[in-house]
């Protein structure tokens, strides 16, 4: 295991692979190019205001899996004390570029006050706020909400919400009264009338939320922006991009719309195998059916068959029927599945990175790791853990020929969550078009 001062390195089974190395001395090699590309698409396009990104590592394939707009989870990056001044830094400079006299911000979280773990993540989202210099509060959607409410979290600590009030077109909590609107709330069950019509700045757009936003349109923006970026450091666009299609039109209990699933599941089981076979990949392709919207690793089910497809039981339809909040499950995403060949640990329990991201820089991430899960699996599920991503300081962009003084792995990891990121930044640029 590698170890560097303050934290180690986690065992990965990619070190000794050789095609992810070659996409890793690719993307060093073109380390001037790639940052000039990337520095000239944020000023087209600025990035949103925060994101996460899941990845799925291979070995022969780096590719993300989701890309979340309103991520929870900043306790986590707390696992490595070395990110906390970088992402209090970038935090600023993301907050100024949308409102450049910003000094007080609303963060409107998720309304699952039960959820310990989320609001761990908000707790530490308030603190980071608090040290970049704004003054910061927390105001709740939750309608029986009348008067605040500390929550006590196993850290010790406690957060307090408050109940909104409207006035106007402004929003307000107890006569705090915001320049700048912080959603962390993915209004999978649509935009409140409380939301909408404001005067002041909702960072990222409420519009979108899961209840309008999917993930095969930001994966159709993620496939133009890998084709781009491919053409510029020379490589084929299907080793950083999955391959995808989607059913608009499915009901799982009632069994409607399985000839479509079937059919997308048939070809694109058979498009997989074509590059498998191109580049010599012994693995059997398999396939991730997910919702077209939604978080929290609901409504997930991989298929290495067409036959699974068509012979669904109960539990599993009953699984796919439902996303957060009880939302019906309509339309899906068919997703090439990647295995993830990276381990933490003794006892090689899989894992698979997710790196944070506060505008266009790249400030941690940690591993979601699953003792019980496979390497073609859902790791975000019930037993999952976190363990710290290890990038230095000197990995953001690392010096070109000295392998040993910057985990290379690490800064494709930035690289590829800041693609998706660019392809968030699009996806948002298009939809204020057209609202």
């Amino acid at each position: 295991m590698v170890q560097t001062e303050i934290y180690k390195t986690p065992h990965l089974k990619t070190a000794q692979t050789g095609p992810l190395q070659l996409l890793e001395k690719q993307l060093l090699s073109k380390q001037n190019e790639i940052e000039e590309w990337l520095t000239s698409q944020w000023l087209l396009t600025p990035a949103p205001v925060y994101g996460s990104v899941d990845l799925r590592n291979s070995g022969f394939k780096l590719a993300p899996v989701d890309m979340n707009l309103f991520p929870a989870g900043f306790n986590n990056l707390k696992l490595n004390p070395e990110f906390i001044p970088l992402s209090v830094e970038a935090a600023k400079q993301a907050v100024t570029q949308f409102v450049s006299n910003a000094k007080k911000i609303l963060i409107i979280p998720e309304s699952h006050t039960r959820n310990v773990r989320y609001w761990e993540n908000m707790h530490a989202l308030l603190s980071l706020l608090k040290e970049a210099g704004f003054e910061a509060r927390v105001g709740s959607l939750l309608p029986e909400l009348m008067a605040p409410q500390d929550i006590p979290l196993p850290s010790g600590d406690a957060i307090t919400i408050e109940p909104l009030k409207r006035s106007g077109d402004k929003i307000e909590i107890d006569h705090f009264i915001p320049e700048f609107i912080l959603l962390n709330n993915d209004l999978s069950e649509g935009i409140p009338d409380i939301l909408q019509n404001l005067q002041q700045p909702i960072v990222p757009p409420a519009e979108l939320g899961w209840s309008q936003r999917l993930k095969s349109e930001h994966f159709e923006y993620y496939a133009r922006v890998s084709d781009e970026f491919s053409k510029i450091i020379q490589i084929d666009p299907w080793v950083i991009a999955p391959l995808f299609e989607h059913c608009g039109e499915i009901d799982f209990m009632l069994r409607e719309g399985e000839a479509c699933l079937a059919s997308h599941v048939e070809s694109l089981l058979i498009a997989i195998q074509k590059k498998y076979q191109e580049y010599g990949i012994t693995q059997k392709p398999y396939i991730v059916i997910k919702a077209n919207a939604g978080t929290y690793g609901m409504a997930i089910m991989m298929v290495h068959s067409v036959e699974e497809v068509l012979s669904l039981n109960r539990k599993q339809r009953t699984h796919m029927s439902k996303s957060k909040g009880g939302q019906p499950v309509t339309s899906v995403i068919v997703q090439e599945g990647v295995y993830t060949l990276e381990t933490w640990g003794d006892d090689n329990a899989v894992a698979e990175p997710v790196v944070y991201l506060w505008g266009q820089r790249v400030v941690g991430g940690f591993y979601r790791v699953h003792k019980d899960r496979g390497i073609d699996e859902n790791l975000n599920s019930p037993g999952m853990h976190f363990e710290p991503l290890a990038f230095a300081k000197t990995c953001h962009i690392p010096p070109q020929h000295n392998a040993d003084a910057c985990q290379n792995r690490f800064y494709a990891y930035g690289v590829i969550a800041r693609l998706s990121m660019l392809a968030a930044a699009r996806e948002m640029s298009d939809q204020g078009k057209r609202t």
